[in-house]
């Protein structure tokens, strides 16, 4: 890869690894439920997670902040946690929510070093996950005759599109905080 093309960012420890996940996974779990609670007291239901899209931005972050390894698996394993801890996501939609999440973090993870502005890596990312969730929900509709619609991948992207927003304004600034403050601690 062109040089002019890649940052040079510090390696993390894998204690800073296993942190940076477990904080990931923590967030992705709990930032839902208190939209969820929002919707529940506010008569909206679950349709503020649905339009937030609140386990998204953690495991974007850790990818962007701590690398592949680290967004893979809290993507991978945060719907998983929060599934048996809360019941949510529903188990028809866990799969499709853990390779989503998984390939968000992935993404945004090789995507760190890359010289871009966040907000492309960001989209980049989105796009990935989308693509390969819908792939998947296609595998699942056509292959294994899985009662989910198709109209499941549209319908998920249409209500989320205030979140898939929200994601572009705000992870480029926690990024750029988080880094300001490492980059003062060295």
């Amino acid at each position: 890869m062109n040089n002019s093309k890649v940052l040079k960012k510090s390696k993390i420890s894998v204690k800073a690894q296993v942190l940076a996940t477990l904080i990931a996974l923590i967030s992705a779990v709990a930032l839902p439920q208190i939209f969820h609670l929002m919707g529940a007291l506010s008569g909206l239901g679950t349709s503020l997670g649905e339009t937030f899209l609140p386990m998204h931005l953690p495991i974007l972050f850790a990818g962007l902040v701590a690398g592949p390894y680290v967004g893979a698996a809290a993507g991978l394993l945060s719907p998983a946690v929060s599934h048996l801890l809360t019941g949510m996501p529903g188990e028809a939609m866990l799969p499709f929510m853990m390779i989503e999440l998984c390939v968000y973090g992935l993404v945004c993870g090789l995507l760190r070093n890359v010289k871009l502005p966040t907000v492309a890596k960001v989209l980049a990312a989105q796009v990935a996950g989308r693509a390969v969730r819908a792939l998947a929900l296609v595998i699942a509709v056509f292959g294994f005759g899985s009662p989910i619609s198709l109209t499941t991948i549209w319908m998920s992207i249409v209500t989320g599109l205030f979140g898939l927003a929200l994601q572009w304004v705000l992870l480029p600034l926690l990024v750029y905080r988080v880094e300001g403050i490492l980059k003062d601690e060295r």
